[in-house]
């Protein structure tokens, strides 16, 4: 079902119930965060920002990289996300990432830092579109004193 965040909401939660990796693109920032829920003591589930990569095969060698000793899942889970970090927040899908994550061991500070780093980004992001920052141009210029 599509709702009013332009997504099936009921599958994008039921996707992180049972993926044991997942990556979200989100709409307005370029990093992508990647959910590792895998947990073999001393790997502990992870979730960070991470780069955009060309391919399948880039993304797990980058994930193998950086969980070494797990072995690579089958599968990396992925679903765009084209609204606001703040509506990801509202829909219920952050909330379900971070209770799955600590509930597997994940610490809840690190959880809070990148949730910050992605609204941290995302205005960022708008501020540049308004100031017509490195990326984006304003279609108002100000102008100079007139004579």
């Amino acid at each position: 079902m599509s709702d009013d965040y332009g997504v099936d909401l009921d599958e994008i939660l039921r996707v992180i119930d049972r993926a044991s990796v997942l990556i979200v693109r989100f709409e307005v920032l370029e990093p992508r965060l990647l959910v590792d829920f895998r947990a073999d003591p001393p790997d502990m589930p992870i979730i960070q920002l991470v780069d955009r990569v060309n391919s399948a095969e880039e993304r797990f060698r980058h994930l193998k990289s950086l969980r070494p000793r797990l072995p690579l899942p089958e599968r990396i889970m992925s679903f765009p996300w084209p609204r606001a970090i703040r509506a990801f927040e509202e829909s219920g899908i952050w909330q379900k990432i971070e209770a799955r994550l600590i509930s597997l061991g994940a610490d809840p500070d690190h959880v809070q830092d990148i949730q910050r780093q992605l609204l941290d980004g995302e205005r960022a992001v708008t501020l540049a579109a308004i100031t017509g920052g490195e990326g984006f141009r304003t279609i108002w210029e100000r102008q100079g004193p007139t004579a």
